[in-house]
């Protein structure tokens, strides 16, 4: 079957980011990180639900219960879709205006774990921020100090594997992971230097591939688990940003895109769009949830 794109619905984001699935309730969540707008659709629904928050939101992941987990600006907090409220969880003890937090995803243990970016870190300047664990209970944990750009966090089918792109340095790296200790064994995964691309966007299929998005590249990049390349797909955005799976049967993808980020602007009509890809070689798999289960 041959791969196809789609446009969803009418939605314009200046930087559309981290797309999830809400199994349970069979829609999409995303949201526009710029304008702190959090979307969710209901693809038989028609238009989207429209949630405002408090702007730059890095990333989301769902939660139990008609919920999201999130990272705002250096804080993490939890929405709640039917009465609208935020309740703030956690920050980090970092108050700087040049770092703040990425993309996030949860693991199979259900903590939440979302990485940080720095912003014009000047050559030889140390990193702040990195990597950090928002646990069950809502305490948090420093995981990583030298990732500069954290992006496409995701894990392994078994989950023993975390996989974390610092896009600046366009590398994917590898680590033995454990929801109760520190990362082990960092290593390269894959590199994106030849497309002249970071890796941002990511997640894992069911055969244990990893996708990741090449933004300045439009391309979606498959990666075997040992790493070598597997299938590239073209798309038709100026730059794409994330990726998860979906549908009733994961068996879709959904991708969002930039109109006009802080650095980058799209010319074409669906720039800041959202797309649905079929034609895939392999389904998605159930996200995990903030709590667990």
């Amino acid at each position: 079957m041959a791969v196809q794109i789609i446009r969803v619905g009418t939605t314009k984001d200046q930087l559309g980011e981290s797309p999830c699935w809400d199994a349970d309730a069979q829609a999409l969540n995303w949201i526009d990180a710029l304008s702190g707008t959090l979307w969710r659709l209901k693809p038989e629904a028609g238009e989207p639900e429209r949630h405002l928050l408090p702007a730059p939101v890095g990333s989301i992941a769902p939660c139990r219960g008609a919920a999201v987990v999130m990272a705002l600006r250096n804080s993490f907090a939890r929405y709640d879709f039917a009465t609208r409220t935020l309740e703030h969880l956690a920050r980090i003890p970092i108050d700087d205006p040049k770092v703040r937090f990425n993309d996030g995803k949860c693991d199979p243990a259900g903590h939440f774990l979302a990485g940080t970016m720095h912003l014009d870190r000047q050559a030889g300047e140390a990193v702040a921020g990195g990597l950090y664990r928002l646990r069950t209970d809502a305490r948090v944990e420093q995981l990583a100090d030298d990732i500069g750009f954290a992006n496409g966090p995701c894990f392994s089918l078994d989950g023993r594997v975390l996989y974390l792109a610092d896009s600046l340095e366009r590398i994917i790296w590898a680590y033995d992971y454990e929801p109760d200790g520190p990362l082990h064994n960092k290593r390269v995964f894959a590199k994106t230097h030849a497309f002249d691309a970071g890796p941002d966007g990511a997640t894992v299929d069911a055969q244990g591939f990893l996708w990741t998005v090449l933004t300045r590249a439009a391309r979606l990049a498959r990666f075997a688990p040992d790493g070598g390349l597997d299938l590239l797909v073209d798309l038709p955005m100026s730059y794409p940003t994330s990726i998860c799976f979906g549908g009733p049967r994961l068996e879709d993808m959904y991708l969002t895109s930039i109109s006009r980020s802080a650095r980058l602007e799209g010319r074409k009509a669906q720039d800041g769009g959202l797309f649905r890809i079929s034609g895939l070689p392999a389904p998605g798999r159930l996200p995990h949830h903030f709590g667990g289960a």
